[in-house]
């Protein structure tokens, strides 16, 4: 059964106490207003406003050394990290609705069920 996935986001992993000033800095420097400085309740996610046809920049508050990382959305989590694997992708760890991987290269990034609705435009579909 074929699948779909598309770039989704941008992830600024922040290795810091507070997001706030983080936020400001990257806000600022992208020229993107804040859209909310707690994306989740839990105080780990801050969302920079985009366009729809624009990746979603998120900041993330993390424990490792600060980095960034993308996520790849799809409408089929199990099948596109099959087919990452065989590209040569590593599966990391699974976190609750994602998975977390690695290319060849040693980058490491997400596959992630849809964030948006609708879920195209710039879909890649795959047999």
């Amino acid at each position: 059964m074929p699948h779909h996935s598309r770039l989704c986001s941008f992830v600024l992993d922040c290795n810091a106490d507070e997001l706030a000033p983080h936020v400001e800095f990257w806000s600022r420097a992208l020229g993107k207003p804040v859209a909310t400085l707690d994306e989740d309740g839990d105080g780990k996610y801050a969302k920079l406003q985009t366009a729809d046809d624009e990746p979603i920049l998120l900041l993330q508050k993390v424990s490792h050394p600060s980095r960034i990382h993308l996520d790849i959305e799809t409408d089929d989590v199990d099948a596109e990290v099959e087919r990452l694997l065989a590209l040569g992708a590593r599966k990391i760890e699974a976190v609750h609705t994602w998975v977390v991987m690695e290319a060849p290269s040693g980058h490491r990034f997400c596959v992630v069920r849809p964030q948006r609705k609708p879920f195209g435009p710039h879909l890649n579909r795959w047999d």
